[in-house]
């Protein structure tokens, strides 16, 4: 069974740095022999999370849409990529509103404790945070990190590594960095292969 790879574009602006960088690591991955998936979340229809608390009496979030059909996905996925621009020194509202949908599932696993992982599920089970940004600041990402962190805790990723290009400023999008392209696409085959090698699928 080959290694499935979620790709999540959390960017409102279409084949922009940071989906550019995505499509990269994407391709790494197809290469190595997986089954490659992509979503943009501005092309999906989810509200954000109401904040009702119903989800931990029921383990279910009451409002059923794209955002549901989602989470499925990525529990399903090996790997799941998720990217997103920096906006405001964070990630975008598309991918803050999808991890607060995940309550549910934080429910499930801290209320109802009803949801468990296994240290064997999660070690093989890699989740990948692809960003970019424009300023050329260490620090830049450092706001990102916590909340990419949650929704992979949340479903049962373990945080694998980061696939991250910023002074998008100067060197005028993401084909112009020197090394960003090429470090996407290695990463992808990277993970692809650590998976296979976990599960005994090495060629």
């Amino acid at each position: 069974m080959a290694v499935v790879v979620l790709g999540i574009s959390g960017s409102p602006h279409r084949h922009g740095n940071t989906e550019t960088l995505l499509d990269s690591f994407l391709d790494g991955a197809k290469d190595a022999g997986a089954t490659v998936e992509k979503v943009v979340l501005k092309d999906l229809d989810y509200q954000s999370c109401r904040g009702c608390n119903l989800c931990h009496k029921t383990g279910k979030c009451v409002v059923q849409d794209d955002a549901i059909a989602l989470f499925d996905r990525i529990l399903a996925a090996d790997t799941v990529a998720i990217a997103s621009p920096i906006y405001t020194m964070g990630i975008t509202a598309e991918v803050k509103s999808l991890i607060d949908r995940g309550q549910y599932l934080w429910a499930r696993k801290f209320v109802l404790k009803t949801l468990f992982f296994t240290d064997e599920h999660i070690k093989s089970h890699k989740g990948i945070f692809i960003s970019t940004a424009g300023q050329n600041w260490d620090h830049v990402f450092d706001g990102a990190f916590p909340m990419i962190t949650a929704i992979f805790n949340g479903t049962g990723f373990e945080y694998y590594d980061n696939v991250i290009a910023n002074n998008m400023d100067e060197f005028k999008g993401i084909k112009n960095h020197p090394t960003a392209m090429k470090e996407a696409y290695r990463k992808g085959g990277e993970v692809v292969r650590v998976l296979k090698k976990i599960r005994g699928l090495d060629e």
